[in-house]
């Protein structure tokens, strides 16, 4: 009797489930009209207003710089570092960055920061080109800097394929921007772990960018973004295909307000013109310029990435299957070699690997948000402090602070530490560069089939295609023609707008512990495995076919220019700084007077186990505030000061601890800096072995054991340099 009951109840349960989830798909239509009709807004959940219009430049674009509006006045500091969020135009609309309260934008409000917001609007402006764009965003943060001028230069954070944008304009502009950080961004794409990565291989197997260059001549000069969204559902069938409808289905009763929220960005769709798309796909996705500083927007101008002067801090994740590790990071190990040439260059580069958060997750999951993105933000201006070098950003359960000498109890939530890394923890994540030989014959003979393409077929493309055939071809796109299909225009709805509310009504949900329903979740589960299966087998496929065309000693042959031997090279290691350049440090060391020498203490003492945690640059931000002696230094002269302390350091430690004797000349001064030692040593409450032994060193050169009633007797330098 029980499996007849439950029968009963699953047959009313499944056909109430149908009618609502049949309901919840005409909304998802209904909203994909709706916002076309608005001009597809972004999803951002926060109030913005325009501070500047790229359609009225001179060379006009289709982006506009916004003012991110707080909820409530005076929460935001203008004196604070700015923020400025840019979100990639791979197919989809902008706002992912801010479409929750709990997403980056929310986290840079909540830390008072000033946020600032780049959109761009559905259609390009006629000529527009990547160039352009890459101005106009350099005037918007230019206008963000004119808006702050007693603040830090702006953050610049870009997602996704907004990542390589943001490096490429602060490559091009380093005197405008500040840190940058690259959520999921590639910058390496013809990285990626044999067999693992199957992305990589698609422009390969169909012959580079020829394809695109027809879509646009299809598409009457433009790219149409919907079959970018396309390809990224391609990647993974079975959520594409079963799970992620399936979830609203078994579900329809919780998850209608999350699953619309999300298709309202995932269903818009934009374009851009074909020398833009054509820029990118060509000298990003097939040729790999930008991480072999070949990329050039103005004839005869290349930028290299070695031209980034600010902190760069990318964040990715080993469940990312659209940009994985290794593609957002092993520009570092191609563009540098090694970490003594990121020191050479007096840069800061900082990363963290996510364990299994997938692509979206980056910027929508408000656990990341809450955790990643509130340290990062967090931290954004402790990382202009750190000495130049590579760090993985280890984020770790907080703790209780005990209350110490009258201070404040706090509960952390998470502690953030910059850990020191080596090119060698990058190249780990990989399993080297061999299989990326074949790419350079992808590129010879992507030139080859898109100049074949240009001369041969695209002028009769062109004489058929149009405003009327681009606009057909547009709407039947299936993309598209999936969503409007299912919305009021389509009058087979209707029933289901009509019995919906009925049905809510008189909801008879199946208890979960009923047969037929645990028989429902495991076909659903038997299906999800085998369109897992196709992908795997799918996949595989195209990594073989892709090695079999490509490795072809015939077709290598008949492309010499494409040497596979010459693909991928890693930057070779300098044999070593000139004698000048070293000369140059050597000379600063005993310079400075009292403020130098304070500050290369406290740098060297947060760095003497090789981990800068967040409480010691608490700790040193404290001491500098309360110093007198720093009162009147300006921010720019004082990061000045603690990049050339790191520096010095970092060319010769033995040398720059002994001069603090020069540098400290009276026993009050070597008492301060001692104070200031312990101060930063004790911070993280914990006394290391590596900490213990520099305090050690530094009572025995700053000699403080000894009482002085009068000013020590000032040693020089040309008396005393060989001790030094």
């Amino acid at each position: 009797m029980k499996s007849v009951a439950d029968a009963q109840a699953y047959w009313i349960d499944t056909l109430q489930r149908s009618v609502l989830f049949m309901d919840i798909m005409r909304k998802r239509g209904n909203n994909f009209l709706d916002i076309i009709e608005k001009g597809q807004p972004p999803v951002l959940t926060f109030d913005y207003t325009i501070i500047m219009d790229g359609r009225s430049l001179d060379r006009p674009v289709n982006h506009d710089l916004a003012l991110i509006l707080p909820e409530k006045e005076g929460i935001t500091d203008p004196e604070k570092r700015p923020i400025v969020v840019v979100d990639p135009r791979a197919g989809h609309g902008p706002g992912i960055g801010g479409s929750k309260q709990d997403s980056e934008i929310g986290m840079a409000l909540k830390h008072g920061h000033p946020v600032y917001f780049i959109l761009f609007y559905p259609d390009p402006e006629p000529g527009q080109t990547y160039g352009d764009v890459k101005d106009a965003q350099a005037r918007f943060v230019e206008e963000v800097r004119h808006r702050h001028p007693k603040a830090p230069e702006p953050a610049l954070i870009g997602n996704c394929q907004a990542g390589w944008a943001v490096a490429l304009l602060s490559a091009d502009r380093p005197d405008i921007s500040g840190p940058i950080v690259l959520n999921g961004s590639p910058l390496s794409y013809w990285a990626g772990v044999d067999g693992k990565n199957p992305m990589r291989y698609r422009g390969g197997l169909m012959g580079g960018t020829w394809m695109t260059s027809l879509v646009c001549d299809l598409g009457n000069g433009k790219f149409d973004g919907a079959n970018l969204v396309m390809n990224f559902e391609n990647l993974n069938p079975a959520n594409t295909f079963w799970t992620k409808q399936y979830t609203v289905w078994a579900n329809v009763d919780t998850e209608e307000k999350r699953y619309l929220d999300f298709e309202k960005w995932w269903n818009s769709y934009f374009m851009m013109n074909a020398d833009e798309i054509h820029f990118i796909v060509k000298n990003l996705f097939v040729e790999n310029r930008l991480e072999q500083g070949e990329v050039e927007l103005d004839k005869g101008r290349k930028i290299n990435l070695k031209n980034l002067q600010d902190p760069v801090l990318v964040f990715a994740s080993s469940g990312d299957n659209i940009t994985p590790p290794q593609q957002a990071l092993n520009w570092i190990a191609k563009v540098y070699g090694s970490v003594d040439e990121i020191k050479r260059c007096q840069q800061v580069i900082i990363y963290r690997v996510h364990k299994d958060i997938g692509h979206l997750g980056i910027f929508v999951s408000g656990k990341v948000a809450k955790k990643e993105h509130k340290e990062i933000i967090e931290h954004i201006d402790h990382i202009d402090y750190l000495p130049p070098g590579l760090y993985e950003l280890v984020i770790e359960e907080g703790e209780k602070i005990i209350e110490e000498n009258g201070e404040e109890l706090r509960l952390t939530d998470y502690i953030a530490r910059f850990e020191e890394r080596d090119i060698s923890d990058i190249l780990a994540m990989d399993d080297g560069f061999e299989d990326e030989a074949e790419f350079a014959t992808v590129a010879a003979v992507s030139e080859a089939n898109d100049r074949f393409y240009e001369t041969w077929l695209s002028p009769w493309m062109r004489i058929w295609s149009n405003n009327a055939t681009a606009e057909f071809l547009k709407w039947m796109h299936p993309m598209r023609a999936s969503r409007y299909l299912f919305s009021d225009k389509n009058p087979f709805m209707l029933p289901f707008k009509t019995m919906a509310p009925v049905v809510r009504e008189r909801r008879m949900p199946a208890d979960t512990n009923n047969i037929f329903a645990a028989m429902e979740r495991q076909a659903s589960e038997q299906l999800v495995t085998m369109l897992n299966t196709y992908r795997e087998v799918r996949d595989e496929s195209d990594g073989f076919l892709f090695k079999r065309i490509y490795r072809n000693p015939w077709l290598t042959a008949a492309f010499p220019s494409a040497k596979p031997t010459d693909a991928a090279p890693v930057a070779t290691s300098p044999a070593g700084m000139t004698e000048a350049e070293r000369d140059t440090w050597i000379d600063k060391i005993n310079k400075g007077g009292i403020p130098a020498g304070i500050v290369r203490v406290i740098v060297m003492m947060a760095g003497a186990d090789h981990v800068f945690d967040e409480r010691e640059f608490e700790a040193a931000a404290k001491i500098v505030r309360e110093s007198q002696r720093f009162e009147d230094m300006p921010l720019a002269e004082f990061k000045q000061l603690a990049k050339e302390q790191a520096r010095i350091l970092q060319i010769d430690e033995d040398r720059a601890l002994n001069a603090l004797r020069w540098l400290l000349p009276q026993q009050a001064h070597r008492r301060e800096a001692y104070e200031v030692a312990e101060k930063i040593s004790m911070a993280d409450f914990a006394l290391v072995d590596e900490e213990k032994a520099l305090l050690e060193r530094l009572t025995s050169i700053l000699q403080i054991d000894i009482e002085v009633e009068s000013p020590a007797p000032v040693e020089t330098p040309s008396e005393n340099m060989a001790e030094v």
